[in-house]
């Protein structure tokens, strides 16, 4: 029997597993390249807060501050009471909220301390039209926690 007949199938399962076809063992869905864990944690955690309802819980990843921005189609809001008031406005219920999906595409370092995020959001409703579109998000690490400090969401 060749060697090859043998070699093919383990290397097929070994790339099947390895991070060349995904993410690393452990690694979270919404990690992307020279992206902190952190950050992808946070936003696991928003989009599981959100697709229970909870938006104090979303906002748990945004700088509790009243210098945060947040840009949407509707203008700029300054501040974190300001944004969650917003969200709570715009999305009363988890009905009208939907199911929230993000997917990163891209974290350009900006030093050991800041990053900027490039991905896609998309909201999946049963009684209303669906929604999606894109996100540029400034991070910040302050005193060791990684926080959104500028959200562009269009």
């Amino acid at each position: 029997m060749c060697k090859w007949t043998l070699w093919l199938p383990a290397m097929a399962v070994w790339a099947l597993s390895s991070s060349c076809w995904g993410q690393e063992a452990g690694a979270s869905a919404l990690q992307v390249d020279g992206m902190p864990d952190q950050v992808a944690r946070i936003m696991e955690s928003q989009q599981s807060a959100w697709n229970r309802g909870d938006l104090d819980g979303f906002m748990d990843g945004y700088l509790k501050s009243d210098s945060l921005m947040f840009i949407g189609k509707s203008g700029v809001t300054y501040g974190h009471g300001a944004t969650l008031q917003r969200y709570k406005t715009s999305y009363p219920d988890k009905q009208t909220m939907g199911a929230l999906t993000f997917v990163n595409r891209m974290w350009i370092a900006l030093g050991p301390n800041a990053g900027w995020l490039m991905g896609e959001w998309a909201l999946d409703r049963t009684d209303a039209e669906d929604a999606s579109g894109m996100y540029t998000l400034l991070w910040r690490n302050i005193q060791g926690q990684w926080v959104i400090v500028a959200d562009h969401s269009s």
